[in-house]
């Protein structure tokens, strides 16, 4: 007979008590990915919000929604775009009460 730990079967189980099913696929995608995950992919992403940002400039969610991405990983991506001086924020909150952020200038090496 094997003896199971609580942390696995409380893993198996999921936070409803409820079987997990691995091979669900959409439990899978409902699944928020890791924040490694995310910021692992700013690269790939960088060059889809400043395209974005050529019409002027755009809130987080009017990104997300350029981008086809949810707003909770385009944050992630907009401040280390914002980091290394990708793009800025104006100064000035929209109605929503949302900074909207604007490409900036560089100059190519």
């Amino acid at each position: 007979m094997r003896v199971r730990s609580r942390r696995s079967a409380a893993f198996e189980r999921g936070t409803e008590g409820a079987p997990l099913c691995t091979t669900d696929a959409a439990h899978l995608e409902a699944r928020p990915r890791d924040v490694r995950e995310i910021i692992r992919d700013e690269h790939m992403m960088r060059g889809r919000i400043l395209q974005a940002l050529e019409s002027g400039p755009l809130t987080i969610p009017q990104i997300a929604e350029a981008v086809g991405k949810p707003s909770h990983e385009v944050v992630f991506w907009v401040m280390g775009l914002r980091k290394y001086g990708w793009i800025a924020e104006i100064k000035e909150v929209d109605d929503d009460g949302y900074f909207p952020y604007q490409a900036v200038p560089r100059e190519e090496a």
